[in-house]
C-alpha cells in the first residue's frame, strides 16, 4: 500500500504544478496591468513630490512641497473639510435609502423587476453627465426646479443655487445620492436574498415583530456585505471629483472645491492655475495617506462591531 501511494504522489504533484502554472498564466496579464497602472504611478508620484516640476523641468527641493501643504495652503485643507462634509451628508441618506429599497424589493411585490431596473438606471449614467443634468436642473433662471417652485408658489423669484456654499453642497449631495444609491441597493438586495427564509419563519412562529426581525436577523446576516458596501461608499465619496468639475467646478469662489478637484487642477494647470506636478504629487500622497488611515480605522471598528454581534 505504501509503495502504491508513493507512486501516486509524483503524478499528483505534477498535476498540482500544472494547475499552478495555468493559474499563474491566467493571472499574469491582470497582475501585470495592475502593477503598471497602479504601483508604477505611485512610484512616480512619490518621486515627483520631492521636486519642483511642471512636467518638463525638474528641480530637487526636498520636503518643501510637504511643508507647503501643511503650513502654507489652507485651501487644500478646506477642500478636505468640504469632501468630509459632503461625504457624511450624502452617506447618511444614500446607505439607508439603498437598504430600505432593497428590503422593499426583496418582499416579492408586483412589478419588482420593473422597479429594480428603474431604480438602478441612475447608476449606469456617467458621473459627469449626472453633474451636467443637475447643473441644468438647478440653473438660476431657466432651471426646471426654480420653474416648478415658482409655479406652485413656494418662491417668488428664482433661487441662485450655486451662488452659496450651503445650497451648492446640497445640490451636489443630491446628485451624488441619485447617481450611487442604485448600485448599493443591488448589493444589499443580493445579500438579502441569501438570508435563509427559515429564520424569518421561526421568528414569525415566536411572534417577533418586523422591527426586531430587521435588527436581529437581517442586519447581522448581511453584516459582511454592509461592511463592504459602506467602505466602498466612503472611499468613493472621498474621491469625488467628476461631479464637482461637471457642475460647480468649485464655485462659488472655490467654496465647493473638494480635494481631488484641487489636486487635479494643479496637476494639469486647470482653471487658470500654473502646472505644478511636484506640489500636486505631494498633495496626492497626503490625501492617499488620509484615505488609507480612514479605511484602516473603519475596518478595525467594523470588525470589532461584527465580533461583538457574533
Amino acid at each position: 500500500m505504501g509503495k502504491e501511494r508513493n507512486r501516486r504522489l509524483p503524478g499528483k504533484r505534477r498535476r498540482l504544478k500544472g494547475d499552478s502554472i495555468q493559474a499563474i498564466a491566467m493571472l499574469a496579464p491582470m497582475m501585470l496591468g495592475f502593477v503598471i497602472f497602479t504601483y508604477v504611478p505611485i512610484v512616480y508620484i512619490l518621486r515627483y513630490s520631492f521636486y519642483q516640476s511642471n512636467g518638463f523641468r525638474e528641480t530637487w527641493i526636498g520636503l518643501d512641497n510637504f511643508v507647503r501643504v501643511f503650513t502654507r495652503d489652507p485651501a487644500f485643507w478646506q477642500s478636505i473639510v468640504n469632501v468630509f462634509i459632503l461625504s457624511l451628508g450624502k452617506l447618511a441618506v444614500e446607505i439607508p435609502l439603498a437598504l430600505l429599497l432593497a428590503v422593499l424589493l426583496n418582499k416579492g411585490l408586483k412589478a419588482t423587476g420593473l422597479f429594480r431596473v428603474a431604480l438602478f438606471l441612475p447608476a449606469i449614467i456617467s458621473t459627469a453627465i449626472t453633474g451636467l443634468i443637475f447643473s441644468l436642473m438647478f440653473a438660476s433662471f431657466n432651471g426646471i426646479i426654480n420653474g416648478m417652485l415658482q409655479s406652485i408658489g413656494w418662491i417668488q423669484k428664482p433661487i441662485s443655487w450655486f451662488s452659496h456654499k450651503g445650497t451648492a453642497m446640497l445640490v451636489l449631495g443630491m446628485a451624488s445620492v441619485w447617481n450611487n444609491f442604485g448600485i448599493n441597493m443591488i448589493f444589499f438586495l443580493m445579500a438579502l436574498q441569501s438570508v435563509p427564509v427559515e429564520l424569518y419563519e421561526c421568528a414569525d412562529i415566536d411572534g417577533i415583530t418586523p422591527f426586531k426581525k430587521f435588527f436581529y436577523i437581517t442586519l447581522p446576516m448581511i453584516g459582511p456585505t454592509f461592511q463592504a458596501v459602506l467602505l466602498m461608499a466612503i472611499v468613493g465619496s472621498l474621491k469625488m471629483s467628476e461631479l464637482i468639475l461637471a457642475s460647480t467646478n468649485g464655485q462659488p469662489a472655490g467654496k465647493t472645491e473638494v480635494v481631488m478637484t484641487y489636486v487635479f487642477k494643479y496637476f494639469f494647470g486647470y482653471d487658470g492655475r500654473t502646472v505644478e506636478v511636484g506640489y500636486a504629487s505631494a498633495m496626492a500622497l497626503v490625501t492617499g495617506v488620509i484615505l488609507a488611515g480612514i479605511s484602516a480605522v473603519y475596518m478595525k471598528c467594523s470588525n470589532k462591531i461584527g465580533h461583538s454581534i457574533d
